[in-house]
């Protein structure tokens, strides 16, 4: 899995996680929820700021959103 995989994959465990709608992180996080579900799609790549705006709003270190869990 390349990058923007392993943080789509990530982040949608930690927003289901925190019961947090795509519409509500993207709220919290000042983006548009497109971007977020394009995010969890793993189509498009998110810059270091928008992967700190991310991990802000769901209260989590940016290296969750970006660490390769082993299965």
């Amino acid at each position: 899995m390349d990058l923007k995989e392993i943080m789509a994959v990530n982040l949608r465990r930690l927003r289901h996680d925190q019961d947090v709608t795509q519409e509500e992180l993207a709220a919290r996080a000042g983006l548009s929820m497109r971007y977020v579900g394009s995010i969890e799609r793993a189509r498009v790549s998110a810059s270091v700021s928008v992967l700190g705006r991310i991990a802000a709003a769901l209260h989590v270190d940016p290296c969750e959103l970006i660490r390769a869990v082993k299965r």
